[in-house]
């Protein structure tokens, strides 16, 4: 497989999963306190921590993962357990995700957590990076690999540039019920994650009792 190719494997592999098209509105929904300058500083640090997240674990996930005992199955669940608690008050109403003041005083930076990690490098991309350096062969695919980590981060980049042009079409009343929708929907996504992370774990202890 060359060059070209196997950078076209992984771009549309990682863009498939990432999906920069459904975090935009996340990206609205747990921006909703910034303005629209914020908005976009907080859209590029984002997918910089992703990119680095993304670049790290494909050069030495699974070292990583093994310095620490873990597997990508805990990974799944961590993720979806943090998923559903950042869901609840955007499920509820209770309070925006974030505001820019927590930035400023040193708060929880949303761009962090939870976007850059796990909306943008969730489990699904940080195993997908770790499978596809597993198959790379050659310095010029594990090159591709990374060209397509910076391509997916480039275009997941532009897709939240873009969400503020959504916002500004919805309104007060817009945002309220777009940020309940999206609050369940991040609630189901980290209930799948750790369903995702428990099955392979119960099958094991299944097999294992079975002998």
């Amino acid at each position: 497989m060359g060059f070209l190719t196997f950078a076209v494997l992984c771009s549309s592999s990682l863009l498939t999963i990432i999906d920069p098209v459904a975090a935009a509105p996340l990206f609205v929904a747990i921006t909703s306190g910034q303005d629209e300058a914020a908005r976009r500083r907080t859209a590029v640090r984002a997918c910089l921590v992703a990119g680095a997240l993304l670049t790290i674990f494909a050069a030495a996930g699974a070292a990583i993962f093994g310095l620490f005992g873990i597997t990508i199955d805990a990974f799944r669940i961590a993720g979806g357990i943090l998923f559903f608690t950042m869901a609840m008050p955007m499920l509820t109403g209770r309070a925006a995700p974030h505001a820019p003041a927590d930035v400023a005083h040193g708060g929880d930076d949303p761009a962090i957590v939870p976007l850059g990690m796990p909306i943008i490098a969730g489990p699904g991309a940080i195993s997908t990076v770790m499978v596809l350096m597993g198959q790379a062969d050659g310095i010029a695919q594990v090159v591709a690999l990374h060209v397509a980590i910076v391509v997916t981060v480039a275009v997941t980049a532009g897709a939240l540039w873009l969400a503020p042009v959504l916002l500004r079409r919805l309104g007060g009343s817009g945002i309220a019920l777009v940020t309940r929708v999206l609050g369940l929907i991040m609630c189901v996504i980290g209930i799948q994650f750790v369903i995702d992370g428990v099955r392979p774990v119960v099958i094991e202890l299944i097999r294992a009792s079975r002998g």
